[in-house]
C-alpha cells in the first residue's frame, strides 16, 4: 500500500441484529484486515449507545489479538476520565505480556457515550486529564507519585504499549508532540479541519523511547462499493444514524431502505451537508484519490478508516475494495 491503512471499529449495531452478534463479528473484521494488509485495528469506547457495541475496547483487543498473528490491535481509544490510571496501566501491561509488540494504547479525554454515562461511570473531570495521563505512565515505569510510592503496574517485566493521544479539535496535539507520543485526529466526526492540529503535532514533537519520530494517524469515514450509486446507497445508513445521534436518538443503524425512505426536511438536509462533505463515499478509484489528497494535506503517516455500514458483508467488501485500490 502506498500509505499504510488501518481500521477503526466501533462495532456498529444494525437494526435487527443482536448486539452480541456484532461483538463476535469484530474478530471477523480483524482477521479480514490482517489478510488484506491493514496495519492495525483500533476499538472505540462508547457507553450505553444501542448503535455501538464497543464499550470495552481492552476486551475486544484481547479477543481479536488471540485470533490474529501480525496485525496490531489497540484502543481508539480508552477514554481516560472513565478509568483509574492504574487499572489502565495494568490492563495494557497484561495485553502487552500476552501479545508483545502488537498492542497500541490510544487515549482520549472525551467521555464517550450517551448523556449520563459519565456520571454512571464516576468519570473524573476533564481538566485532570494531563495529571491522570502522567500517573498512568508513572505507574508503568515504577515512579508513581509519592502518595502511591509503593504502587506499580503488574505484570512487571513488560513496557506499556506505545501511547497515542486522540484528538478532534487540536487540543491534544501539543501534548502528544511534546510528550513524544503518537497522535490521531478524528476527522471522521470532527467538524474541525484536521491539518492545523496534525501539523501542530509535528512542530511540537520531541523524540521519546516509544517514538523516535512523529507518527500521525488521520481518522476518516469511508464507504466504498463497486459503483458510486451503490456507495451512496450504503452511506445513507450512516447519514440517518448521524442525524439521529445529534438529535439525541441513539438507535441501531437503519437499513438503506429505511434511510432512503426517510423524509428529510430542509433543516436536516442542511445539517447533513457537513457530514457528507467530510465522508468519503464512492468507488475504489474515487476513494483513493480523496485519501491521498487528505494524507498529503495533513502529512499523515497513516490513515485509519471507519466504515459504519448496515450489511456486514458490504462492510467487509468496502475495506477489501479500499485495500485493493492501494495495492500497488
Amino acid at each position: 500500500m502506498s500509505i499504510p491503512l488501518s481500521i477503526l471499529d466501533l462495532a456498529p449495531v444494525p437494526e435487527g441484529t443482536a448486539a452480541p452478534v456484532v461483538v463476535r463479528r469484530t474478530v471477523d473484521l480483524a482477521q479480514h484486515g490482517e489478510r488484506l494488509g491493514y496495519r492495525r485495528v483500533w476499538y472505540a469506547e462508547h457507553h450505553a449507545m444501542p448503535s455501538v457495541a464497543s464499550s470495552a475496547p481492552e476486551i475486544l483487543i484481547a479477543n481479536s489479538a488471540a485470533a490474529t498473528t501480525t496485525i496490531h490491535l489497540g484502543s481508539g481509544g480508552i477514554m481516560l476520565p472513565n478509568h483509574s490510571p492504574l487499572k489502565v496501566a495494568e490492563n495494557f501491561h497484561t495485553l502487552e505480556a500476552l501479545h508483545p509488540g502488537r498492542i497500541d494504547l490510544g487515549i482520549g479525554r472525551a467521555p464517550g457515550g450517551v448523556p449520563g454515562a459519565s456520571l454512571a461511570l464516576r468519570a473524573a473531570r476533564g481538566e485532570l486529564f494531563a495529571q491522570h495521563l502522567d500517573e498512568l505512565q508513572r505507574y508503568s515505569s515504577g515512579t508513581a507519585p509519592s502518595r502511591f510510592d509503593a504502587v506499580h503496574a503488574e505484570p512487571s517485566g513488560v513496557s506499556l504499549p506505545p501511547i497515542w493521544l486522540l484528538g478532534s479539535s487540536g487540543a491534544s496535539a501539543q501534548m502528544a508532540g511534546a510528550g513524544g507520543m503518537g497522535y490521531s485526529f478524528a476527522a471522521h466526526f470532527s467538524p474541525a479541519p484536521p491539518a492545523p492540529a496534525m501539523l501542530a503535532y509535528r512542530r511540537a514533537f520531541q523524540p521519546s523511547p516509544q517514538f523516535a519520530a512523529p507518527h500521525a494517524i488521520l481518522g476518516i469515514a469511508a464507504i466504498c462499493a463497486p459503483s458510486e450509486e451503490e456507495a451512496q446507497r450504503l452511506a445513507s445508513t450512516m447519514e440517518l444514524a448521524w442525524l439521529r445521534i445529534h438529535s439525541g436518538r441513539f438507535l441501531p443503524l437503519p437499513s438503506p431502505e429505511e434511510a432512503l425512505a426517510y423524509p428529510y426536511n430542509a433543516f436536516e438536509l442542511e445539517a447533513l451537508a457537513d457530514v457528507r462533505a467530510r465522508t468519503l463515499v464512492g468507488t475504489p478509484a474515487q476513494i483513493r484519490v480523496r485519501i491521498e489528497a487528505m494524507a498529503e494535506e495533513t502529512q499523515a503517516d497513516e490513515v485509519m478508516i471507519a466504515s459504519n455500514i448496515y450489511d456486514h458483508a458490504a462492510r467487509l467488501r468496502s475495506y477489501a475494495l479500499i485495500a485493493d485500490a492501494f495495492a500497488d
